[in-house]
């Protein structure tokens, strides 16, 4: 039997109706609604794509998000300056930092600039730190929020399931095990220099893939009847495509999150969650 092919856009969209009536309550206690500066540094294609999509997002649902685009050149100061700006900017409520940055610019030393309570993607060291704590505070980040919420929407079993995380970026791979981990799944990690990585991927019920390479899990390194996340945004002749050989990997899965339409649009959901979240705890703290 083909996997069951899982949509991202109709599980974000129940969600985001609710979010919608939220944002409206949220403005019309204070004026606007939440705001969201998305900040990126030169001009990769997948990160353009994807603040398109996020401003698309937000708007249709009562909230704003501006971009903020320095140019390829731009030193690390240029890039501390701008953050340092957003952080005491009353009207903008949330940060978001786009990978990657240009060669030269530290990603940490400039994502931890980011004042924690506007970290609505869960970037920083003390939201990262939270997050492995257990810490219900934490902001967690959207992509791997996202992905939790797809595999609860989607009635899969994750207490007492193997998983297995192909990436291991602060962004997504290890947010997402730390995740897993904590709703009780047994995980693996894996990365390049892990010995036999297509060995871990078989013996997991949940696969998830976030290694930024295209079409690097194939149908042999699937386990019959797993549930596959495909957190990929590559990009090959023009089209978008994930991490995972789709067509293939489908005819041994028992479901999959195709790319696009997969766990894109409940990272969005999840990114806007959070600048509301950002939004009321200021607007908490007067």
């Amino acid at each position: 039997m083909p996997a069951i092919r899982i949509d991202g856009r109709k599980l974000a969209s129940a969600h985001l109706d609710r979010l919608q009536a939220e944002i409206t309550e949220f403005a019309e206690q204070f004026g606007a609604g939440p705001k969201l500066a998305v900040v990126r540094v030169g001009a990769d294609q997948a990160s353009a794509s994807y603040a398109r999509q996020i401003r698309r997002t937000f708007e249709r649902r009562g909230a704003s998000s501006v971009e903020i685009e320095l140019p390829g050149d731009a030193d690390t100061e240029r890039a501390l300056a701008k953050i340092r700006r957003l952080n005491t900017d009353p009207e903008v409520h949330g940060i978001m930092l786009q990978a990657p940055l240009p060669a030269g610019i530290p990603w940490r030393q400039v994502a931890d600039a980011v004042a924690p309570e506007k970290d609505v993607d869960g970037v920083t060291s003390t939201n990262l730190g939270l997050l492995a704590a257990g810490d219900g505070s934490a902001m967690p980040p959207a992509t791997p929020a996202g992905g939790m919420e797809i595999l609860r929407d989607s009635g899969v079993r994750i207490v007492g399931s193997l998983a297995t995380v192909v990436g291991r970026s602060n962004v997504v791979g290890l947010p997402m095990a730390l995740m897993l981990v904590r709703a009780h799944s047994t995980v693996t990690v894996c990365h390049t220099r892990t010995p036999d990585m297509a060995a871990a991927c078989r013996s997991a019920d949940i696969l998830c893939v976030a290694a930024g390479r295209s079409h690097l899990v194939t149908a042999d390194m699937v386990k019959p009847g797993a549930v596959v996340l495909d957190f990929g945004v590559n990009f090959a002749n023009g089209k978008m495509v994930g991490d995972v050989a789709f067509e293939e990997v489908a005819r041994v899965a028992g479901a999959i999150t195709p790319v696009p339409g997969g766990t894109g649009p409940m990272t969005n959901v999840c990114l806007l969650a959070n600048t509301l979240l950002a939004a009321r705890r200021a607007m908490d703290k007067g």
